[in-house]
């Protein structure tokens, strides 16, 4: 019978914190056995494929154990951790009534033994009938097959089977030329057919080398031995990290879209000297106090516009359906540089923002990325992406698409370089943009498009309210 003690403890299994993850890593415990906990509190930090992740307790209690220790990746749906809410807080399972009827069991039927539902057969003397063959007559058995001997030494003279007075096989007449062009028997093979009729299967599987069934002693020989050799390195001139939790899922990611995906990349390098002067004067603006405003802020609200201008070229590609989805919405992707690797959260229908929005959005996504606290939905159902290159100094590159979106842009730094302005050469601030898109869903001549109204809305920015 559960004790009371038992009864009051509660697990808390890992949960699915994002759609369709079966494993997260325990970063860091917040609590010890002994320590009293709150509905709500958090009690450790997971890494998922995704992101990094806070977990907080659903009932009140004391902590009795942790089952995994701070490193440990633990499959979804398994219990992490042993809360006694013996405090009343949390509701106590009733006892199951069944287990009280031992002293009295229930009246079975007489001759007949319990199974796990209901009861089995009564035990009685009572005879199947024998099961008929198909090709086997109705008499007894034995005489049959003493009659066929017989028969058989008699008309042979020594006591051999006699091929020609075996049954013929039931086959059909293509069957029976393929046999005979494959050079197969047909009385030796088992049929599969129905009323055991030989099948084209059956000859071909019997036409088939046979040299197969040698071979098979030999690939369990070798995993006996594999396991013994251990590599070994020098540590102090290596370092091994295992690829795991965000890494993993990126560099998995990546792939699949490098060889799935058909990439484009169209490079345009630009004056944005204006630009960067009307960054400066948008700080200034009392409306947009407090907020990240900085180039990659027009940028995005540039890219915004030129989607707008040209709608196609936010769509999708679905293979089971051999369909293209046009998005009617921008869930415009960052991409950020974290501890645990590269992420890509993205700004829920920035193409609804205004720019005020869209800057206190830009903000919170950054701030919340550097934390590792971004949450997977955040890096769900993105349709564009900016990656910013040029903050470590890069001139531009050629990104790879983030699963599931038709385009990425590329920002690479913004330098002061001679350029011809109104007929001269003066020093401007000048940047390369990159796009690569998926060429399935973006020919040259729209992807050119996207690219050149982005270029030339951050020379001359006030297109920004004509265009937007």
């Amino acid at each position: 019978m559960t004790t009371m003690t038992e009864a009051s403890v509660r697990e808390f299994k890992m949960p699915d914190v994002g759609e369709g993850l079966t494993e997260a890593e325990i970063l860091k415990w917040y609590v010890k056995p002994g320590d009293e906990v709150t509905d709500g509190q958090v009690v450790c930090e997971v890494e998922t494929a995704k992101a990094a992740v806070e977990l907080p307790i659903p009932y009140d209690g004391v902590v009795r154990e942790l089952h995994f220790p701070e490193g440990t990746t633990v499959d979804v749906g398994t219990s992490i951790i042993a809360v006694d809410v013996s405090g009343g807080t949390a509701p106590v399972e009733a006892p199951a009534p069944a287990a009280e009827p031992e002293s009295e069991p229930e009246k079975k039927p007489e001759g007949r033994q319990p199974v796990l539902v209901g009861y089995g057969v009564a035990v009685s003397s009572t005879k199947r009938r024998p099961r008929k063959g198909p090709q086997v007559p109705v008499q007894e058995p034995a005489p049959v097959q003493e009659t066929s001997v017989v028969i058989q030494t008699e008309l042979n003279g020594h006591g051999a089977p006699v091929a020609a007075l075996k049954e013929r096989p039931l086959a059909k007449p293509p069957v029976r030329k393929l046999a005979k062009d494959l050079g197969v028997d047909l009385t030796t093979i088992v049929p599969s057919g129905p009323d055991g009729i030989i099948t084209r299967e059956d000859v071909h599987a019997a036409a088939a080398p046979e040299p197969a069934v040698v071979e098979t002693p030999a690939p369990t020989a070798a995993p006996t031995q594999a396991p013994a050799p251990v590599p070994t390195y020098d540590t102090a001139r290596e370092t091994r990290i295992p690829v795991k939790g965000v890494r993993k899922a990126t560099a998995a990611a990546m792939v699949g879209s490098a060889f799935t995906a058909p990439h484009v990349t169209e490079f345009v390098t630009v004056d944005v000297t204006r630009t960067m002067k009307l960054v400066e004067e948008l700080k200034q603006d009392k409306e947009l106090q407090g907020l990240r405003v900085n180039p990659l802020l027009l940028i995005a609200k540039a890219l915004l516009v030129a989607i707008k201008r040209n709608p196609d070229v936010n769509a999708s590609w679905d293979e089971a359906n051999q369909e293209i989805v046009q998005k009617h919405y921008v869930n415009l992707g960052i991409a950020a540089a974290t501890p645990r690797g590269l992420i890509v959260p993205n700004i829920k229908d920035a193409h609804a923002k205004t720019l005020p929005q869209l800057a206190q959005a830009l903000g919170e996504l950054v701030v919340t990325a550097k934390d590792g606290k971004t949450s997977p939905a955040a890096m769900q159902g993105g349709t564009v992406t900016i990656t910013n290159v040029g903050v470590f100094g890069v001139d531009t590159g050629t990104p790879i698409l983030n699963p599931g979106e038709s385009a990425i842009l590329a920002v690479g730094s913004i330098k002061l370089q001679p350029w011809v302005h109104k007929g001269k050469v003066k020093p401007r601030q000048v940047t390369t943009l990159a796009l690569s898109f998926d060429h399935r869903l973006v020919d040259g001549e729209l992807g050119s498009k996207v690219l050149a109204d982005v270029a030339a809305i951050l020379e001359q920015p006030k297109r920004l309210i004509t265009w937007a």
